[in-house]
């Protein structure tokens, strides 16, 4: 049984002790790998056996569990969580399994609330009024120049002419019914000639640009993409103007790449967009927020690799203040949505019932 203690400055506590420390305390040090800043490995909550489903950000000194759990938090968090106790009960145990002085903390902490904030008292100094005095009128400045990523890509004049039908389309499982709605096709000339050019538009519905896809894999010298210059990837969410169409009770399933997006209508979803790649600006931040409100619910599943690993821990971190989000890992290594099968996404419980 563990001593009562009478105030616990849970703040205070959660400076004091890493996830490193609690992680050894449970002696699962040795089933965690270190990169950089974090640390991945099984999930000791719901007892994973993925090596990359539980993620730790040392500096940070934060959990998230991106497989069974759906959540993350704090060091206190997470022994609630093993413990299976409330918070209250987790921070005594953890007085108790580290030794620390909770006086001290305490008293620390509470001196650190009373200690000059130099940063508050400059802004406090330079919103107090100032004493009147004959100064040259402002001269008048220019706009900021508004930053590129955020700066829309204007709607094209034109379409190109594209040949609905072509091997790869087959090889890849693209039905025709997906070919016509995406509007996919082999263009022949110009910019895109020799790729397949899926079209891109705003979230208005407006025609703002094509991605070329090379059929197969390209010559060295060409890359597997190519979207046209000046084009701002950064500033749309692909097939987002579809997906705001659908019912808002039904998630929007959040991926990678055009294919992925492709592939999942064809098995019924939907509400499926993609960021064009495994991170997310401010602006495409913003699209997706917009378009699910508070009370919506975001699925995000990106590509079983360290770039979608990173990308969807950090999507994850910024949307969870916009709406709910859950994760869906994919257990495979390599393994992306466009591979899922009719039965798989059913297990996933990627549409509502």
């Amino acid at each position: 049984m563990s001593k009562t203690i009478r105030f616990i400055d849970f703040r205070a506590l959660k400076a004091a002790v890493k996830m490193e420390q609690v992680l050894a305390h449970y002696g699962l040090t040795e089933q965690f790998k270190r990169s950089n800043d974090s640390l991945s490995g099984p999930c000791p909550i719901h007892r994973g056996t993925h090596a990359t489903q539980f993620r730790v950000s040392i500096s940070k000194n934060c959990w998230n569990c991106f497989s069974d759990c759906h959540c993350g938090g704090n060091v206190l968090d997470f022994v609630a969580r093993m413990e299976k106790v409330d918070t209250n009960e987790a921070a005594n145990r953890m007085v108790e399994w580290f030794n620390l002085d909770i006086e001290k903390l305490n008293a620390e902490s509470e001196r650190a609330e009373r200690r000059p904030n130099p940063k508050r008292g400059a802004e406090a100094k330079a919103s107090a009024p100032a004493k009147p005095t004959q100064a040259p009128a402002p001269k008048p400045t220019a706009p900021k120049a508004e930053p590129k990523e955020s700066a829309p890509n204007k709607p094209l004049g034109f379409t190109l002419k594209l040949v609905d039908q072509h091997p790869y389309l087959t090889e890849r499982r693209i039905t025709p019914e997906a070919v016509t709605e995406f509007g996919l096709g082999y263009c022949d000339k110009g910019v895109m000639s020799g790729r397949i050019a899926i079209p891109i538009h705003n979230v208005k519905g407006e025609l703002v640009g094509y991605a070329g896809r090379w059929p197969g894999q390209p010559p060295e010298e060409r890359p597997k993409y190519r979207l046209p210059d000046g084009f701002r990837k950064a500033s749309e969410v692909y097939r987002l103007n579809q997906a705001i169409k659908e019912p808002a009770t039904h998630p929007l399933i959040l991926v990678e790449g055009f294919f992925d997006v492709m592939k999942l209508w064809q098995l019924g979803c939907r509400k499926c967009v993609a960021l064009m790649g495994s991170s997310m600006s401010a602006t495409q931040e913003q699209l997706i927020a917009n378009a699910v409100q508070p009370h919506g619910t975001i699925i995000v599943m990106f590509d079983e690799d360290d770039a979608g690993r990173t990308g969807r821990e950090e999507v994850l971190r910024r949307l969870a203040t916009k709406a709910f989000v859950r994760v869906v890992v994919l257990e495979k290594e390599g393994f992306q949505p466009e591979y899922l099968t009719g039965e798989q996404v059913a297990s996933l419980r990627l549409m509502p019932d």
